[in-house]
């Protein structure tokens, strides 16, 4: 019988609540699942899914669940000497040198693993001609897992999963999705270490496209299958852009625009029960994103942890990133965000919060947030399956 063999990533760290991450891991697992047929079990230290009919389906699932190291698609066979030792009889090695390697999780098991391993190599050499074993540089891994519930699995690759927490572990935080690179990669980040997203995207109708507004809507749908589906709050941010641009200096604009983002952030964190804002921010990449606009922009939250994953990675990590999750492709689409609209031609670079509070003076600053979050649009994304 076939079965999928699942390897934890880091749970294996935790102490007396690890049981709680597999618990959640179980019931992630069985959630992405959904809809297919097959049975979920655990034994000794590995997830097992059997009895399921679409392989390519349900391993295309499970490599997008964090928490889980990696998986093996393994035959699975009575754990004694017999039924290993005729399996192996009947391996047809696809390259010329090979290696066996048994991993004898049941101690019980009376043979040790390196005896074991000697002789199933001596029986799949007797039954493949001009085949070799290399221990040190094998082009084929013969790999064979004794598990506690009297069952052993047989398998030849391992394929790598996201690793990570187990998604909604660590709570749930609001990630701030702009149509670009970084902020997709962030809240992927982020899931990855437990956190289940929801998503604020900002969009200045008619200045910014409905094709700018989709390209969010499908930007969350990739980061959905990693997360689940995502509560994606869209709000109009015109007037507060127009009351800008009208009244304060123009080197102040991006500053003041995104002090008002983080208060309209904090006010739907509250509301919703999130405990983190998550940005795509990297030290230095724009006038926006250094330590000193940070620390001005992040002034008017009060009591809510921001999260930056991507502070300390270049533009190419962060693509690379964004190319294996498969945002990049859409997040560099042609389509306009809020951030370009009215930009200035020189933006203060390291504006200091005594400015940045005079400028808001000119502004009915809860009038604005209030008729920005009267504007919101929720959109429950899914899934792309």
């Amino acid at each position: 019988m076939k079965a999928v063999l699942l390897r934890f990533g880091e749970l294996f760290l935790k102490g007396e609540n690890r049981h709680l991450f597999e618990m959640a891991l179980f019931n992630n697992i069985k959630k992405k699942l959904q809809g297919e047929k097959f049975k979920l079990s655990k034994t000794q230290g590995r997830l097992m899914v059997t009895e399921f009919d679409d392989e390519k389906t349900i391993v295309e699932k499970l490599t997008t669940v964090f928490g889980l190291h990696s998986l093996s698609v393994a035959d699975e066979l009575d754990a004694n000497e017999d039924s290993i030792y005729e399996y192996c009889k009947n391996i047809k090695l696809r390259a010329k040198t090979f290696k066996v390697e048994v991993n004898r999780g049941d101690k019980r098991f009376p043979i040790k693993s390196m005896d074991l391993a000697s002789k199933l190599g001596e029986i799949i050499l007797e039954n493949n001609i001009d085949v070799s074993v290399d221990l040190f540089n094998p082009k084929q891994k013969i790999m064979v897992d004794i598990r506690a519930n009297g069952k052993a699995y047989i398998y030849d690759k391992v394929i790598n999963c996201q690793g990570g927490l187990p998604l909604g572990t660590s709570g749930k935080a609001l990630l701030l999705l702009s149509g670009g690179i970084d902020s997709p990669v962030a809240g992927y980040m982020m899931a990855k270490r437990g956190l289940k997203l929801e998503a604020l995207h900002f969009h200045s109708y008619p200045y910014t496209s409905p094709e700018a507004k989709q390209k969010v809507v499908s930007l969350a749908e990739k980061l959905s299958n990693y997360n689940d589906e995502i509560k994606l709050h869209c709000i109009s941010f015109t007037n507060v852009q127009e009351a800008i641009h009208k009244y304060c200096s123009p080197e102040f604009m991006i500053t003041i625009m995104r002090r008002i983002m983080m208060r309209i952030a904090e006010r739907i964190c509250k509301r919703e029960g999130l405990g983190a804002i998550i940005t795509g921010e990297s030290l230095g990449q724009v006038a926006s994103q250094t330590m000193q606009s940070m620390t001005v922009t992040e002034n008017v939250v009060e009591n809510t942890p921001i999260f930056r994953p991507c502070i300390g990675m270049d533009k190419e990590d962060i693509i690379t990133v964004a190319k294996k999750i498969d945002t990049f492709e859409t997040s560099i689409l042609p389509y306009e965000d809020c951030c370009t609209v009215f930009l200035p031609k020189n933006p203060v670079i390291k504006p200091k919060l005594h400015q940045a509070e005079n400028e808001e003076k000119k502004l009915d600053l809860e009038s604005l947030v209030e008729k920005a979050l009267a504007s919101e649009e929720v959109i429950f994304v899914k899934p792309n399956e």
